[in-house]
């Protein structure tokens, strides 16, 4: 009875034991599947997060190397944290993303894989339970209670489970993630703003050139459209397209340059601003770039010549071609003279200053005092003469003449055939063309471009304003705009405006480029001197000086006058000058009865003009007087006009502007009432020539090629020098290749010519001036085609 209760009390502990091992199995087998989940979901996380900041890495320093090249920049130590930390995150991902991870996972703990259990390690648990000796025999009796305290099992699969060296990598990486909380602390320092700002001022070691590529990228659809766009300003803005409407949509289409310019302009430390200037010259040097790469070398079009003056001697050649000469006592005539004189005294280029010969039948019509010239050398040396008594020095350039007619109808001399063939080619380097809307209206010959290196106009004179007086003005000053655009844009590379008074033309900026006579400044310095010694510098009034015509202010002279008639009662006005329209002017002043005392012309730094204390000059025709600039050097007052040719003038404290007839009475008023300041030194070097001299090289460009910089536009990318006109076409310049060419048909016929107001025969000199300039007899041809 014993025996068989043992027994049975036995089987009823087995089977009580092998129902828990049971029942612990299944929750531990639940336990190890969540657990390997949990590992699974974790691994795949990783895995994500490890692309995702990688890919951001990259990113960021994808996005911060350059397409194209930038100036070396000093590379620091922050760049050595970007250089460590893309291998780590690249390690990371590979060890935590390898396929054999899920995959063994996923086949070693499916449904189908083979678990076994090692009992024997749980043996001494279920002492409690069992005799020690019975428990020998079952090998396998499960302590449950203490299973569920540890919940914890070892597994192995055939022996090797354990041993699997990419678990236990895993295991120790999460260990050390696990430690971290959350990938927000491991990553967050990307978005802490102590970490951008050490991105910021790092951006210059990671902004560094790269180095030189031996493929260059073709260019994108956006970059070939803003090239064409730019290239076509000049021909859009004939068809009446504004400038800035070009810019806007060149800027547009470059915007992804826009914003690597910026960057570079950060990693510079310089103000993120970039102008349509860096973009254009970023676009030509992408453009040049592409083209060398590609072997491809523009050797000029159908309308280029590139054979130009070769400087050998070491010294520059500039000639300064004017449509005027003395004595004719004209802006044209003067300016370029002082201009000729100040370059030569620099020693650094040789000048030649060409001026029209006229026959002898011209000179009458032309040159004051009944004074004419039998020879070329007569009139060098009376010109030679004339300037060295007022700059006091002596002027080494050499003066040269071509043919010129004088025209009665536009009272301006027109040159007579080929200009350009009175320079030597061994001297054509530089040309300066004063007035060169002027010399080019019917100029039949070598394009300027073509024979110069470097051509130079300045505008002196507002043709547009004198032709709107003419009968039917409007449709004339309509044709002559666009005549003055064609002729500038096919024969000159930069164009000088004196003032905004000027038409609007290509190329062009404003500057005044002329000084005064250091005679009035030796004037006005002497005025100073007695009026600190306590003596009466000015003993005069007003009085107004110019060439008497209308057009020179006389018509708005006249008519302040007149309608102020009572408010300037008792004034009177000295008038100085000679012209075609004397007698009608001083016939309608008189019908009029003002206080108008009219006297001849004379030169500005008269001794008779020296006591006059007030300037007046209401002219709106001019586009720089320099009859005021003349009398502002001499210490006095000027009155005149809130006009742009007056904008130079406005700094000077002795200058009066009025906007209306009223402000006019009322500054005249003032003028007579005060003293004028004395000049002080800035203002009187301003006024000069040496001044002036410096303004035009600068804002010419004349200090670039002086220096032998070519213009074109020598990039330097990547150590390597880029030549633009050598490496690219311009559709500008094929563009004005084409006018000057068809500008060259058209003044090639003598029909054509005349009907355009040309004087008759000048597309070639004639016998007269073969004569006087001992030049080859003058070909024979067609009278009326000219062909």
């Amino acid at each position: 009875m014993d025996n068989e209760t043992q027994t049975t009390a036995a089987a009823t502990s087995n089977s009580s034991a092998f129902s828990f091992i049971s029942k612990g199995w299944r929750e531990v087998r639940n336990s190890a599947d969540a657990d390997l989940q949990l590992m699974k979901d974790r691994a795949n996380s990783f895995k994500n997060l490890a692309a995702s900041v990688d890919r951001e890495i990259e990113n960021l320093i994808q996005s911060a190397a350059p397409t194209f090249s930038v100036p070396v920049i000093r590379q620091s130590s922050e760049i050595d944290f970007m250089k460590k930390l893309q291998p780590k995150i690249s390690e990371f991902r590979r060890v935590y993303s390898a396929p054999e991870i899920s995959r063994r996972v996923m086949e070693k703990w499916g449904p189908r894989a083979k678990l076994g259990i090692d009992l024997s390690r749980i043996r001494s648990a279920m002492v409690a339970e069992v005799d020690e000796n019975e428990a020998e025999d079952m090998d396998g009796i499960i302590d449950v209670t203490k299973v569920r305290k540890g919940r914890r099992a070892w597994f192995r699969e055939e022996g090797q489970f354990g041993d699997w060296e990419p678990i236990r990598a895993l295991k120790t990486r999460l260990s050390e993630f696990e430690k971290k909380n959350s990938s927000v602390e491991i990553f967050g320092g990307f978005k802490n703003s102590e970490f951008v700002e050490k991105v910021k001022s790092s951006l210059k070691a990671i902004y560094t050139e790269p180095q030189e590529s031996k493929e260059v990228p073709p260019l994108d659809v956006p970059e070939l459209l803003a090239y064409l766009v730019r290239q076509s300003g000049a021909f859009l803005d004939q068809l009446g397209v504004r400038r800035d409407i070009c810019d806007k949509i060149v800027e547009s289409l470059c915007s992804k340059r826009k914003n690597q310019l910026v960057w570079r302009s950060l990693a510079a430390g310089e103000p993120p601003t970039v102008d349509n200037d860096k973009i254009n010259d970023e676009l030509d040097l992408r453009v040049a770039s592409v083209l060398q790469s590609t072997g491809h070398c523009y050797e000029g079009g159908f309308w280029t010549d590139f054979v130009k003056h070769d400087v050998s001697d070491g010294k520059r050649h500039v000639a300064i071609v004017t449509t005027a000469s003395l004595p004719w006592m004209t802006g044209t005539a003067v300016n370029p003279l002082f201009r000729a004189a100040y370059l030569a005294k620099s020693a650094k280029q040789k000048v030649t200053l060409l001026v029209p010969w006229l026959c002898r039948s011209d000179q009458e019509l032309v040159y004051p005092n009944n004074l004419t010239f039998s020879s070329p050398e007569e009139q060098e040396n009376y010109i030679h003469n004339w300037l060295e008594e007022r700059v006091g020095f002596k002027a080494d350039f050499k003066i040269s003449f071509y043919p010129g007619k004088f025209s009665k109808e536009r009272r301006s001399i027109i040159p007579a055939g080929d200009t350009s063939q009175f320079i030597p080619s061994k001297d054509a380097d530089i040309a300066i063309l004063e007035e060169p809307e002027h010399l080019n209206w019917y100029h039949h010959g070598k394009r300027w471009t073509d024979k110069f290196n470097h051509v130079v106009g300045i505008v002196h004179t507002n043709y547009l304003e004198y032709i709107k007086r003419e009968k039917n003005g409007a449709l004339q000053a309509f044709l002559v705009k666009h005549i003055n655009n064609l002729v500038i844009r096919a024969y000159c590379h930069k164009v000088l405006r004196l003032s905004a008074a000027t038409q609007d033309l290509p190329k062009s900026v404003i500057c005044n480029v002329h000084g005064v006579n250091p005679k009035f400044l030796k004037i006005g310095e002497r005025v100073a001197e007695e009026r600190e010694l306590g003596q009466q510098a000015f003993s005069k009034g007003a009085y107004f000086l110019g060439k008497m015509v209308w057009a020179k202010g006389y018509k708005e002279l006249i008519d302040l006058l007149a309608k102020h008639k009572n408010d300037l009662d008792g004034f009177n006005l000295d008038v100085y000058g000679n012209g075609e329209d004397a007698h009608e002017v001083q016939s309608t002043a008189k019908r009029l009865d003002l206080n108008l005392n009219f006297l001849k012309g004379r030169d500005h730094a008269d001794d008779s003009l020296h006591g006059y204390k007030v300037f007046i000059n209401p002219s709106v025709s001019d586009v720089l007087c320099t009859a005021t600039a003349e009398a502002l050097a001499m210490g006095k007052f000027v009155v005149c006009a809130d006009h742009p040719s007056n904008e130079f003038f406005r700094s000077f404290p002795n200058c009066l502007t009025y906007k209306t007839s009223d402000d006019f009475v009322a500054k005249v008023k003032e003028a007579l009432a005060n003293e004028p300041q004395p000049l002080t030194p800035e203002q009187r070097y301003n006024l000069s020539w040496e001044a002036a001299t410096r303004r035009f090289i600068e804002y010419s460009e004349l200090d670039r090629v002086l220096n032998n910089e070519d213009k074109s536009a020598k990039f330097r990318s990547n150590e390597k020098i880029i030549a633009k006109s050598v490496s690219m076409p311009s559709f500008s310049e094929m563009v004005d290749g084409g006018l000057a060419f068809s500008h060259y048909c058209f003044t090639g016929n003598e029909f054509l010519r005349l009907c355009t107001g040309a004087i008759p025969g000048t597309r070639d000199y004639d016998k007269q001036h073969s004569k006087d300039l001992h030049l080859l007899p003058p070909q024979v041809e067609n009278p009326i085609y000219g062909w």
